[in-house]
């Protein structure tokens, strides 16, 4: 008899029932919005996959009339009389729903670019996806800051420390992908990105930038396209060897072995040089320019300019107001503001000083690019705050100048984060669309800096697309 009970409250529970599907939208666009929790009464919760869809298969739930809360970073959905937010819905087997959600980001979310388990829900419920490898890429779990670069017509993607599968501890050295470019066999930025890792041929990635010595992680930046003496693209980047304190032991200049897919140092230095490429570069009128996010330290666009550190200029304050100087010390904007402060730089001098545009506080760039956009013929900026709120680390501000030296004025805020962050964002000016209306930028939603705990399924410590609109943005 027992055996009979317990069959028969297996039956009741239908635990083998199609998984039901509810899809948050964003209302102004119809896109699905990925990172919206979606929480029961019973505090089961769910997040959406990049297509918006959450795969709901209790078997309690099943056959029910149940309340779900929405909630999301930059995105609402209205309170009811008891102040609320949710709805409820019948959930039933193989069932579909949709719910609009508001967007009160000024960008629009888009679609998690790494990690595993990016189009996790609508796998399980048979839905179409937009790229190859929606559920693991690579055996990659996680990955910190992006420095990409478009390199012989294909993009070149590479991050920081990497998580894997396997354990706890992943790649230190860098990890590498790559993919072609929109309308040149790539997928359209508004669908995503198919990524072809550099792998180790055991499952999961190789080190990018192998460097013998003392020293731990090896971490890259200012990762570059530029000609040599005969007319031949190479790629280089700006590697550092960390210490057990995460601070640069030794420091040097990368290139690109197209045989081997790796960085090979071609110089170093000790870490007490002040003016070395930094940030996310550019080129233009002959010149790489680098900065995180304010261009302030550039070289000539040459292969053989960018491994030698005389060759570098920092853009500084002069008596006329600001001039570039041979090997100095890049400022920086609270540099900009002591100097201001004290007397020695005029206000009206001031190149970097961003007040709010709303209410004309002094915003505080953390990192981030700059960036010239042919829409607006201006130059844009997309940076990250410092000691922003209601996230440390997760406040993104968007600017505009008519110089990329400047001056840089006022700004507005274009995403928020309920304490989480979204640090060193970076726009991928190679994906820029509709003559560059569309602004695609990304950056690494994680815990670190903004919260403790309470780290989002699959998406933490990973990066996030999204898209500004420009001409939505009051100029």
């Amino acid at each position: 008899m027992t055996a009979l009970l317990l069959l028969a409250g297996l039956s009741l529970g239908q635990p083998n029932a199609a998984p039901f599907g509810l899809r948050v939208i964003d209302e102004q666009t119809g896109r699905g919005v990925p990172l919206v929790e979606v929480r029961s009464v019973h505090e089961r919760r769910w997040v959406t996959d990049s297509a918006g869809w959450a795969a709901i298969t209790e078997p309690e739930l099943m056959g029910r009339h149940a309340f779900f809360h929405l909630s999301s970073h930059g995105y609402e959905y209205p309170k009811d009389g008891f102040g609320n937010r949710g709805l409820a819905v019948d959930v039933t087997p193989g069932g579909r729903v949709t719910v609009k959600i508001k967007r009160i980001n000024v960008a629009e979310r888009l679609y998690r670019i790494t990690g595993a388990g990016i189009y996790a829900d609508s796998v399980q419920l048979g839905e179409r996806v937009p790229i190859a490898q929606p559920l693991l890429n690579g055996g990659v779990l996680g990955q910190d800051s992006c420095v990409p670069a478009v390199y012989r017509g294909r993009i070149y993607w590479f991050w920081g420390d990497t998580n894997r599968v396997g354990y706890p501890l992943g790649n230190f050295n860098t990890t590498g992908a790559v993919s072609d470019l929109p309308g040149q066999g790539g997928l359209s930025p508004e669908l995503g990105v198919n990524l072809t890792y550099f792998g180790d041929g055991k499952g999961f990635v190789k080190g990018m930038c192998p460097i013998e010595g003392p020293g731990g992680p090896v971490w890259l930046e200012s990762v570059v396209a530029l000609p040599d003496a005969q007319g031949r693209e190479r790629l280089f980047c700006c590697w550092s060897k960390v210490d057990a304190n995460m601070a640069p032991k030794t420091q040097g200049i990368g290139m690109w072995n197209d045989e081997r897919n790796v960085f090979e140092p071609v110089t170093r230095w000790e870490p007490k040089i002040d003016w070395h490429p930094f940030g996310q570069p550019y080129v233009r009128d002959g010149f790489c320019y680098f900065g995180a996010p304010w261009p302030v330290l550039r070289c000539r666009a040459t292969a053989e300019a960018i491994v030698k550190l005389d060759s570098y200029e920092a853009y500084l304050p002069a008596a006329d107001g600001y001039a570039w100087r041979p090997a100095a010390k890049p400022i920086t904007q609270e540099r900009e503001a002591e100097l201001i402060k004290n007397g020695t730089l005029r206000a009206d001098q001031a190149r970097f000083q961003v007040r709010d545009v709303d209410g004309g506080k002094p915003v505080s760039i953390h990192t981030g690019t700059v960036r010239y956009n042919a829409y607006l013929k201006q130059w844009v900026m997309i940076g990250v705050q410092n000691y922003g709120g209601p996230s440390f680390l997760g406040e993104v501000w968007y600017a505009t100048a008519p110089e990329a030296t400047g001056p840089w004025t006022t700004a507005r805020k274009v995403l928020t984060h309920d304490k989480y962050s979204f640090y060193n964002p970076r726009q991928d000016e190679f994906l820029d669309g509709d003559g560059g209306r569309y602004v695609y930028f990304e950056g690494t939603y994680a815990t670190t800096f903004s919260r403790q705990g309470e780290a989002t399924p699959r998406y933490d410590y990973n990066q996030m697309m999204y898209r500004l609109d420009l001409a939505a943005i009051p100029r």
